[in-house]
């Protein structure tokens, strides 16, 4: 993997009183901060160690620019579709901003070489800033690495040690930068667009989550029938207290405001294709939300909710009642191991099937393009 310093823009925190606040509206009013002062240019190129500290943990990654060449050559591995609307909207976003305001989220296979460096480094060095968000908790720090040497050193490392790395999130936004890279004639243009921003964390360092559904399919369909035809293909079990699946090919049920515990059947399992990753996903959308409940594309049907793990079955379970026609199913995380086998094959996940910590906040460190 090639990477590459860059010269980063950053926040001016003296004129920041609410970092949340602010944060959260860069996305679309980063010309005008930028305009208005809010943030600085770093005097020189340099690598980002990065450090995002939360309530539970702390991970420990490197910002750098990667080679748009190493994602055309399929070394940085995709798993979901990119659309051609979203990708439309990221190219005006890049073109009003002349910037990139958020890095791709990459993961890698756990190198130590790589992991004792970065953790010296924060160790003998002092910070270049520090962000502390308090709604969630969390602080982001960044230690700028300047030094030439150090700066080869890091980049031979990841040459010779990382030779393919995934993204956990950020696919539009490397697409985009792809195309705009593909698109652009001019020789002086296309120099803008032939790196892509990124957040070099490893495996151990990231932590994957449930993402759920919330299902609006129950108008037509008598929770009796709907319960026949569940147990056709799930062996159920009456839950006294709710409880996350604990395991792959476990799902949790919420309907009636009852909890049940799912696993499938045998004979569903044993005809999927053997020598293939079976998502939990997969078979959800094709053998309940398409089979029982008349879902024909889980992309676009408005009937389906999605919910992120880290707000918890709680979560779950209150956008269900919103109305008694509404089914959620609690899924096992996608592992690691699964996202990458397919990344490597070439297949995708369906949507809304992972949920990756930590999460990157926009405007934190900006690439001008």
């Amino acid at each position: 993997m090639r990477i590459r310093p860059f010269q980063a823009v950053y926040p001016n925190m003296d004129y920041i009183a609410s970092p949340d606040s602010f944060f959260d509206t860069v996305k679309s009013e980063y010309p005008e901060y930028k305009k208005s002062g809010f943030f600085h240019k770093a005097p020189q190129e340099a690598l980002y160690v990065y450090r995002i500290k939360t309530s539970e943990r702390t991970y420990t990654g490197l910002i750098a620019c990667a080679d748009i060449q190493d994602y055309v050559d399929g070394h940085i591995k995709k798993h979901e579709k990119t659309l051609a609307t979203k990708e439309q909207q990221q190219v005006h976003l890049l073109l009003s901003r002349n910037a990139v305001v958020k890095p791709v989220l990459l993961t890698y296979p756990r190198t130590k070489s790589i992991d004792k460096l970065l953790s010296a480094y924060i160790e003998e060095n002092k910070s270049f800033y520090s962000v502390r968000f308090f709604q969630r908790g969390d602080e982001h720090t960044f230690w700028a690495i300047s030094s030439g040497p150090l700066i080869q050193k890091i980049q031979s490392l990841f040459e010779n040690k990382v030779k393919t790395t995934y993204i956990a999130d950020g696919h539009h936004r490397s697409s985009t930068m792809a195309l705009m890279y593909d698109r652009t004639r001019d020789e002086l243009e296309k120099v803008r667009f032939d790196r892509l921003l990124c957040a070099f964390f490893p495996t151990t360092e990231l932590e994957v989550y449930d993402y759920n559904r919330v299902v609006d399919g129950l108008n037509e369909l008598s929770l009796t029938t709907f319960m026949a035809k569940i147990s056709q293909i799930f062996d159920i079990e009456i839950l006294e207290e709710p409880q996350r699946p604990k395991g792959k090919h476990e799902l949790v049920m919420y309907v009636n405001r009852e909890w049940f515990k799912l696993r499938w059947k045998e004979h569903v399992l044993k005809a999927q294709p053997k020598k293939e990753v079976i998502l939990d996903a997969n078979l959800l959308n094709e053998k309940v939300l398409h089979d029982i409940l008349g879902i024909e594309d889980v992309r676009t049907d408005e009937r389906i909710k999605y919910v992120e793990g880290p707000k918890g079955l709680e979560g779950l379970r209150s956008k269900t009642l919103k109305s008694e026609s509404r089914v959620a199913f609690c899924l096992p995380p996608v592992s690691l191991s699964d996202l990458m086998l397919l990344a490597d094959q070439d297949k995708t996940l369906p949507p809304k099937s992972t949920w990756f910590e930590p999460r990157i906040k926009n405007g934190l460190i900006v690439q001008e393009v």
